[in-house]
């Protein structure tokens, strides 16, 4: 192991490279059973006598910190040693611009024995197995003439794959040039806000809305304006005349869950159209619907070339991946390509490699049939759960896709004590008001993909208890 010593050449040079060695382990940047330098390398690389090392050594030795292993080299020893703390870092004198200051999020999961949370997969439908075989596959395939970085859009064998994929499942119409490779959905949206979005822009999201989208926008300086939602989806009459970007969930509205209708849908390109704008397309959990017709995505029905699609394969496959994907009208792919070559430059291309094999083979569609029945299943259970024991209190918001429901409660509800009684209770749900800035209806949001089908029943039981005992605090 490669270790940093800083030497004053006007103190004794021993006693230094003992002090900071020490330091090294008691705080644990130096681990038990870890290999120190020889002392004639150690010496090299300081350029000091060997001497002087090796008497370092000899007082670590003596502290029992180092044991020495005849023909094998000095090792940490320190398992039973206290560890103070570590010496924290600067507190540092700079400070972000203000608009960031809010923005931190705390992401540390929640442990809940029934856990509704939205937005998460069940990892375990996903086909490890097969991914490992054709992860390794790809690995054994990488070329040692691959020595130059590779397309910023992300390989060629990928966004082929992509294009046919949704070009079958979502009748979005691309090819291989048109589709650029992303660190899933969040960062597509901030390459489009690189791209089109400068200080004072005016961005129209929906309200509710995906929090993550408007916190990022609200980040680049934009002017983000809350447009409301109805049964119909978006209200488009409401957009503001300023708008030059919209943020649309259109094949299952984020968080109540319901579909643009074909007329709203039609009304919005229609509106971009007249007013030069942008549409950002968020094709969320289109993978997994239970009933009713899909509807036709923006992007196959724009005829101007004012729409952009954004997908994922976070919540179909893993999260962890973070691979997603866009397709832009031909006018700005080439800035954000450029936008993405500065970004990041390139993704992984063995991952790339795999998931385009993983598409190819057929495995994604197997995948997405097996977890399509079982959310399913999860959706009527959580739906026939609630109405049957939450139904005086509760209405669920219709919705026939997606990883979790949303519903409308009564006003008299206290939230906040019916949310931490089922905490209490081992039950996570979240409030749909986190999704809004400005006044929304009262209600909850319960996903699906956390907990499993057997659970179900059990966890709308806690619920229906949390609500008993918060009426009466």
């Amino acid at each position: 192991m490669d270790v940093h010593v800083r030497l004053d050449a006007d103190r004794p040079l021993s006693p230094q490279i003992y002090r900071q060695l020490r330091a090294a382990v008691l705080d644990g940047r130096l681990r038990s059973g870890e290999r120190l330098p020889p002392t004639r390398e150690l010496a090299r690389r300081l350029q000091v006598a060997r001497n002087t090392v090796a008497v370092a050594y000899e007082l670590l030795t003596a502290d029992g910190l180092l044991v020495g292993r005849v023909g094998a080299g000095s090792y940490v020893q320190a398992e039973r040693l206290p560890r103070p703390g570590r010496r924290a870092a600067p507190a540092g004198a700079v400070r972000p611009r203000p608009n960031w200051r809010a923005q931190a999020r705390d992401t540390t999961p929640v442990a809940a024995r029934y856990d509704f949370r939205i937005g998460v997969p069940d990892v375990t439908l996903f086909p490890a197995r097969t991914w490992s075989r054709v992860l390794a596959r790809a690995a054994r395939a990488v070329s040692a003439r691959d020595d130059t970085y590779g397309d910023p859009g992300g390989l060629e064998r990928l966004r082929a794959a992509i294009a046919r994929h949704i070009g079958v499942s979502r009748a979005v119409r691309a090819d291989a040039s048109d589709v650029l490779v992303t660190q899933g959905a969040q960062q597509a949206f901030d390459l489009v806000g690189r791209v089109l979005v400068s200080p004072g822009t005016c961005v129209a999201v929906e309200e509710p809305g995906y929090p993550p989208v408007r916190a990022l926008f609200e980040s680049l300086g934009a002017r983000v304006v809350g447009v409301p939602v109805d049964a119909e989806g978006l209200e488009v009459h409401a957009l503001p005349s300023a708008a030059s970007l919209v943020y649309v969930t259109p094949s299952h509205q984020f968080p109540l869950g319901m579909a643009l209708s074909l007329e709203r849908r039609t009304a919005l390109l229609d509106w971009a159209d007249r007013r030069g704008a942008v549409i950002l397309e968020d094709d969320y959990d289109s993978e997994f619907r239970f009933g009713g017709r899909p509807r036709d995505p923006l992007q196959s029905l724009d005829r101007t070339g004012r729409v952009i699609y954004v997908g994922s394969f976070s919540k179909v496959l893993l999260p962890g991946l973070r691979l997603g994907f866009l397709i832009a009208p031909a006018s700005l792919q080439q800035a954000l390509r450029a936008a993405k070559q500065l970004s990041d430059w390139q993704g992984v291309t063995t991952v790339q490699a795999a998931l385009a094999t993983f598409i190819d083979d057929g495995h994604l569609s197997a995948h997405l049939r097996k977890a399509g029945r079982e959310y399913a299943d999860r959706h009527g259970r959580l739906t026939q759960a609630l109405e049957a024991r939450c139904g005086t209190w509760l209405r669920l918001i219709p919705s026939a896709a997606g990883l979790h429901l949303a519903a409308e409660v009564d006003a008299a509800v206290n939230h906040a004590a019916l949310i931490q009684r089922g905490r209490n209770r081992g039950l996570l749900v979240q409030e749909l008001s986190a999704f809004g800035r400005s006044p929304v209806r009262a209600g909850l949001v319960l996903g699906y993909g956390s907990i499993r089908g057997s659970e179900i029943e059990g966890g709308v039981r806690e619920l229906a208890a949390a609500r008993r005992a918060s009426s009466k605090a």
